[in-house]
C-alpha cells in the first residue's frame, strides 16, 4: 500500500542547487524535531522541511518508492551548479526491514545542505524557506525499562536458534531486541546527532522520520557505474582487559566470527554478482569503534547497466549480516522466534539523488524516536557456536552509542 506525496501542488516544483559556504552540517539544523541526516566525519548531507512525502508498506515498497521517485523527479525543474552527486533534487529514505507489517518513508526536504570533498553546496525544493534556528536541549534524566523483548526473552530466544542451528536447520541467524528510554523532556533529535557524531566519526550519522542512529556499515553506494559496499559481520568489544591489538588478534582468528562473516561477504557478492561486470573483494580487516570492534570487508563492483540505487538495495535486502543463511529459512526464524515489529530497525536508511545515485547504509545503533520516548534496537548474528550469554553481552554493548549520545556522555 502506498500513500500519495504530502504536498504535490499543481505548479511545477523547482529544485535550485548553488555553492555555498562550509558548513558545520549537523549545526545547520534549525529545530529539535524533523532531522534528516547522513553525515560521516563532518561530510554527506542534512535536511529540513518537506516539499514532498512518500510512504510505502508490502513486498513491492523498494519498487513502488523507485516508481514514485522517479515520477517526481521527471515533474521538477532543476537548476543544479554543481551536478555531483548528492545535488539537485534528493530524498532521504528509510526501508522497513520485513515485508509485513512494514512501514517505508521517503521524504524530500524543502532545504538540504551538502559537503562532499572539499565542495559545499545548499539545495532549495519549492518555497525553501528561512526557518529559526532554535537552542538545542538535552534531558536531565533518562529511565530506562524493558521493551517488547526483554532481555531474558532474548536470551531464551538465543537459546533456542543455537540449538536449532546446531541441529542442522540453517547456518547463520540474526535476532534483535529492544529497550524503552523516556527522557524528562521531548528528545532534540540535533543533541542526539551531534553526540553520535562526536564519538562515532567513523559511522554514518543519520535521521529520517524520528529513526536516529549511526551505522558502521554501508549496505550500498552507487556513483555512476561504479557500487561498493562495507559488509561488517564478527564482533567483539573491551573485556578482560584486553589490549585493542590483543581483541583485534583473537578476532581475526575466531572460527565463530570468521565464519559469520564468511557467510555474510558471500551472500552480498552472490546477490551482486548479476549485477556487475566486475567484482572484487578487500578483506577481511578490524574496524575499531569506541564500543566494539568488528570484521570488515569491503567490496567494490561494476555495474552491467543503470539499476536505481533502490532497485539494488530491494535485490541486496536483508543480508545475511542482518537476516541470516539461507535467507529464507533466516526470516521465517526471526519471525517465530524474535517477539517484535522491527520497524525500520536494520533496513535500508540513506539517500538518493535525482540520477539514482547515492548511499544506504544499514540501520543499526539506532532508535526510533517519538516525543520523549525511544525504542533502542540491537542484534546479534548467531551461528551454532554462539553462547546465549555472550551475546546478550554484545547487544548490550551495541545499545551503548545511543545510550551514551541520550545521555550527553
Amino acid at each position: 500500500m502506498t500513500s500519495a506525496p504530502a504536498s504535490r501542488t499543481r505548479e511545477r516544483l523547482r529544485a535550485h542547487t548553488r555553492r555555498a559556504a562550509g558548513y558545520d552540517l549537523l549545526g545547520r539544523l534549525p529545530a529539535p524535531t524533523g532531522a534528516l541526516s547522513w553525515v560521516r566525519d563532518g561530510s554527506g548531507l542534512v535536511g529540513w522541511g518537506e516539499a514532498a512525502r512518500f510512504e510505502a508498506s508490502g513486498p513491492d515498497r523498494f519498487a513502488a518508492a523507485d516508481r514514485w521517485w522517479r515520477e517526481f523527479t521527471d515533474e521538477l525543474d532543476v537548476e543544479d551548479d554543481l551536478g555531483v552527486p548528492g545535488t539537485g533534487p534528493v530524498a532521504f529514505l528509510s526501508m522497513a526491514f520485513s515485508d509485513r507489517p512494514g512501514h517505508s518513508v521517503l521524504v524530500v526536504p524543502e532545504v538540504v545542505v551538502g559537503r562532499r570533498n572539499g565542495r559545499s553546496w545548499t539545495t532549495t525544493i519549492g518555497s525553501g524557506g528561512r526557518r529559526r534556528v532554535e537552542p538545542v536541549r538535552r534531558p536531565s534524566e533518562v529511565l530506562y525499562s524493558d521493551g517488547q523483548v526483554s532481555v531474558t526473552g532474548y536470551r531464551e530466544a538465543v537459546r533456542t536458534a543455537v540449538e536449532r542451528m546446531r541441529a542442522g536447520d540453517l547456518e547463520k541467524v540474526v535476532l534483535a531486541h529492544d529497550l524503552l528510554a523516556v527522557a524528562d523532556v521531548g528528545i532534540d533529535h540535533r543533541f542526539v546527532l551531534e553526540g553520535l557524531a562526536r564519538r562515532y566519526p567513523e559511522c554514518w550519522v543519520y535521521a529520517v522520520d524520528g529513526l536516529i542512529g549511526a551505522t558502521p556499515e554501508l549496505l550500498l553506494r552507487r556513483s555512476g557505474s561504479v557500487v561498493d559496499s562495507r559488509v561488517l559481520a564478527g564482533t567483539t568489544w573491551p573485556h578482560d582487559g584486553m589490549s585493542d591489538d590483543e581483541l583485534a588478534a583473537a578476532l581475526l582468528s575466531s572460527g565463530k566470527n570468521l565464519g559469520e562473516h564468511e557467510y555474510a561477504v558471500t551472500s552480498l557478492v552472490e546477490t551482486l554478482r548479476p549485477f556487475c561486470s566486475t567484482m572484487s573483494v578487500d578483506g577481511p580487516s578490524v574496524l575499531r569503534l569506541p564500543n566494539v570492534s568488528h570484521l570488515s570487508s569491503d567490496v567494490i563492483g561494476t555495474l552491467n547497466g543503470t539499476p536505481s540505487l533502490l532497485a539494488l538495495g530491494e535485490a541486496l535486502h536483508p543480508t545475511a549480516a542482518v537476516g541470516g543463511t539461507p535467507r529464507a529459512e533466516a526470516i521465517a526464524m526471526i519471525d517465530e522466534l524474535e517477539g517484535m515489529d522491527r520497524g525500520r530497525y536494520a533496513g535500508p536508511v540513506g539517500w538518493i539523488d535525482g540520477n539514482g545515485d547515492g548511499e544506504l547504509g544499514i540501520a543499526l545503533r539506532c532508535a526510533q524516536v517519538e516525543g520523549r520516548t525511544a525504542r533502542l534496537y540491537a542484534g546479534c548474528g548467531l551461528v551454532a557456536e554462539s553462547d546465549p550469554d555472550s551475546e546478550v553481552r554484545e547487544a548490550h554493548a551495541k545499545m551503548l552509542p545511543f545510550r551514551e549520545a541520550l545521555e550527553g556522555m
